[in-house]
Parts: C-alpha cells; sequence; structure tokens
C-alpha cells in the first residue's frame, strides 16, 4: 500500500492534523464572532485585542439577523497558533458572543476586500485610468476634473496590482476598507 501524502497542516477536522500548536510561526486568521447587537459590544470585542495587544488587520461589522437582533463581527488578525487559540477562548467566554468561526481552519471560505481610490490623473492618464479600471472591473464612484475615486472589490494582490498600474498615472490614496468573508458550501 503506498505512503498518505499527508501535508503539514491539511486539514483541522482530521486525527492526523500536523500543525504543530508550538509552532512560533506567524499565522494570518479570519476569525468570524456572531454576536447580539446591541450597544458596547463592538467596543467590548475590540476592547479584548487591544488590552491584550493583539493586532486586528481588518475589521467589518454587519447585522446579519434583524429579528433576532444578531451581528457579525470579521476580524482578520495574525499571531501564533497559540495567541490564536487564546484569542478564540477568550471571545468564547464572552456574555454577548453566540459563536466564534475561525474561517482559516474550518475549510475553504471566501474572502474580499473593498477599497476606495482616488487617482488624481490629469489629461490622457485620465482616459488610461479609465481604461485599467475597465480590466480591473473597478467602479468610478466619483469624478472631478482632476481626480477619479475607483470602488475596487478582490483580494489584497488584486487592489495592490491596481494601485501600482495608477502609480504612473497620477497621486494614488488608497482607502481598505475591510474584508468580508464567508465559509463555502452549505
Amino acid at each position: 500500500m503506498p505512503p498518505l501524502k499527508l501535508e503539514k497542516g491539511a486539514s483541522s477536522h482530521s486525527a492526523y492534523d500536523l500543525r504543530s500548536h508550538l509552532s512560533q510561526e506567524i499565522e494570518t486568521h479570519t476569525l468570524a464572532i456572531l454576536v447580539e447587537n446591541e450597544p458596547g459590544v463592538l467596543a467590548r470585542v475590540i476592547g479584548l485585542f487591544a488590552g491584550r495587544g493583539y493586532n486586528i488587520e481588518s475589521l467589518t461589522v454587519a447585522e446579519v439577523d434583524h429579528l433576532g437582533q444578531r451581528s457579525r463581527i470579521t476580524i482578520v488578525t495574525s499571531g501564533t497558533p497559540q495567541i490564536i487559540n487564546q484569542i478564540k477562548m477568550q471571545l468564547e467566554r464572552m456574555v454577548p458572543v453566540h459563536e466564534v468561526s475561525d474561517l482559516t481552519v474550518e475549510g475553504p471560505f471566501v474572502s474580499r476586500e473593498l477599497s476606495l481610490i482616488k487617482v488624481i490623473a490629469k489629461g490622457e492618464s485620465r482616459v488610461e485610468a479609465l481604461r485599467i479600471a475597465e480590466i480591473f472591473r473597478a467602479n468610478v464612484v466619483d469624478s472631478t476634473l482632476g481626480s477619479f475615486v475607483f470602488e475596487i472589490t478582490g483580494t489584497p494582490e488584486k487592489v495592490d496590482a491596481f494601485c501600482e498600474l495608477m502609480r504612473p498615472l497620477g497621486e494614488v490614496k488608497l482607502a481598505r476598507t475591510g474584508v468580508a468573508a464567508i465559509a463555502r458550501g452549505i
């Protein structure tokens, strides 16, 4: 019988989870937190991160159940496996938190970043900026005689590539507004 070809960290649901929980390697994780939609909950969740010196790379909040008064906080954070586990355990102990899901280890998920990018360009550069925006499927959300504001959704690499192509055309100002993520499948 041929040997199994298991890659390190291939699955967190397997009895053969080969990830070292004592690793010092920094990992990036996307956490989806279902909370009560009441005043102060977001401040308490953010306070947990700030009080312990954990970094939040991206944060989005949206109401997901109007009748049940629940919201979903999506946080992208990084740390060692021990720190990520500690964050999840501390979040689960909070009273207004119903569920904490680590989308990074629970299976495939879809993640997109939304960014607003202002490009200050004049003359022929304006036409080229519109051509590039069309290729990247970026929408023009504001336009003046000297600038455009584009809305672009995609991976961080796509947003970065768009900005790099716009830089030769004029001044680029970037506002990353957050990451939205959801588990794939049912």
